[in-house]
């Protein structure tokens, strides 16, 4: 489902922050999407993401988990 949404946001008008979309394991999945694919990196690291081998460090510190956050 997110990567469909993601898919139609190019056409919005707002930008969409895509290079936070990883998968469930912290893995830059989507960064061929990107041109150049090391742009993801390059973003998340602009962040203060820390990344080795196309995956997040320390992932649980920085994972959303909208059930904790909106209280469902």
């Amino acid at each position: 489902m997110v990567g469909w949404a993601m898919n139609g946001c190019h056409h919005a008008k707002l930008k969409v922050p895509a290079h936070r979309v990883v998968n469930r394991n912290g893995m830059l999945t989507g960064k061929f999407h990107f041109s150049p694919p090391e742009k993801m990196e390059q973003l998340l690291k602009k962040e203060g993401i820390k990344v080795k081998d196309d995956k997040i460090l320390d992932f649980k510190k920085h994972f959303w988990n909208p059930v904790d956050e909106l209280g469902f």
